[in-house]
């Protein structure tokens, strides 16, 4: 059986029914569609059949959305996790960060937004696969503020794409402020306030994240790679990917092809 399991928890059923509904229509049978009503219903579901992709409700009575995905980590269950909220607290954005949440959705949920979420995790658990990745691949530092930002937080969000689309160049933080129309002093400040990472912490967190999914889903050379990421030299990157992995890139690349299946 090649299907995947998408898994629905919701205390609510109207909820619950209706994001199920929208998503037997849209997996038009491949993939297979689950609810549980609890969080404690959740953990034996996903105790008996692999889960692929968990969609879960962070308020729900006794086990919460949060305890939830802290309890499948325990139980080393790491499905790719889309987190549904009626609650905009960045906080709580920041925790289910924490947690290896790839998308954090408010409610009421559009029908467009739910998809999209779900066609974005489909290809994060493909690539998991093709790539033998762990859990461990993501850096919980890195706050991807695409989904979570509430509109009067838009400059970081644009300040926050601008980086990824241009993790090639030397991005300079006057460069980025330019783009979103700040002064570079304000958006630093900004930046550390919402992101709780420095400008250049980002950056670098950023570009290694880049070359580690390059390292575990490509041949490429290390020089390759390097550049990809936006380092013009190969010894200032494996300094660098060495600093924050505790590894050599080639090794990095080496321990994650061992333990691909």
């Amino acid at each position: 059986m090649n299907s995947k399991t998408i898994l629905i928890v919701d205390d609510e059923p109207r909820t619950r029914q209706g994001l199920k509904k929208i998503l037997d229509t849209w997996a038009n049978g491949q993939y297979q569609i689950n609810t549980a009503s609890n969080g404690e219903e959740a953990i034996e579901l996903m105790k008996q059949h692999k889960v692929h992709i968990l969609i879960t409700d962070i308020h729900m009575p006794e086990i919460t959305g949060l305890q939830l995905l802290k309890i499948a980590k325990e139980q080393n269950i790491f499905p790719v996790i889309i987190v549904i909220s009626a609650y905009s607290e960045f906080e709580y954005a920041q925790e289910a960060l924490r947690l290896g949440v790839i998308n954090y959705l408010l409610k009421p949920i559009s029908k467009k937004a739910l998809i999209e979420a779900v066609e974005e995790a489909v290809q994060t658990v493909e690539k998991k696969e093709r790539a033998g990745l762990i859990e461990k691949v993501v850096d919980t530092k890195l706050v991807d503020a695409n989904s979570q930002n509430p509109s009067n937080r838009e400059p970081i969000r644009e300040a926050i794409d601008y980086i990824n689309n241009h993790l090639k160049n030397e991005l300079s933080q006057k460069e980025v402020a330019d783009y979103v129309h700040l002064n570079p002093s304000y958006l630093s400040v900004l930046f550390k306030e919402h992101v709780k990472l420095t400008f250049s912490e980002y950056v670098t967190r950023r570009r290694i994240q880049r070359a580690k999914e390059l390292l575990v889903s490509t041949n490429l050379p290390i020089n390759d790679i390097a550049e990809e990421s936006g380092y013009k030299t190969a010894k200032y990157f494996i300094k660098i990917f060495r600093e924050l992995e505790g590894m050599t890139p080639s090794a990095y690349r080496k321990d994650n092809n061992e333990k691909a299946f």
